[in-house]
């Protein structure tokens, strides 16, 4: 299902993410989208390497929460800004316990729908 609107995005994100759904995390990005994975690596670029990262993601079998806090619309693009928490288990069973605010860029697409062109999910709390 299609986000209508750009607070939309980040909701079905999480709920994708808890689901274990890649297939509908990959419907929210744009084919040239970039994803910030983790702080201090280089951006996932392109569906090919955002699913590698996605994966990675769905292997701690995540339960996510997300707040959206607020959207910044002008014409075809908006800025969001969402608190979430991520809780699931590393690949040696040790809890994993993540949390942040997310700076995201959408982009209306000529459908009418709305995806990813920069999924910055810990914000600039971590630095570039």
């Amino acid at each position: 299902m299609p986000a209508y609107t750009p607070e939309e995005v980040p909701l079905m994100f999480a709920e994708a993410l808890s689901a274990g759904d890649l297939e509908a995390l990959m419907a929210l990005y744009e084919a040239e989208a970039i994803l910030l994975a983790q702080p201090g690596e280089a951006p996932a670029k392109g569906t090919e390497n955002i699913r590698a990262a996605l994966q990675a993601f769905l292997a701690t079998e995540p339960m996510f929460t997300l707040q959206v806090r607020q959207i910044f619309e002008a014409d075809d693009l908006a800025l969001s800004f969402a608190d979430w928490n991520l809780t699931g288990a590393g690949p040696d069973g040790e809890a994993i316990e993540m949390s942040g605010q997310t700076s995201d860029v959408l982009r209306r697409q000529p459908d009418g729908t709305w995806r990813f062109v920069i999924d910055n999910p810990f914000g600039s709390a971590h630095g570039f």
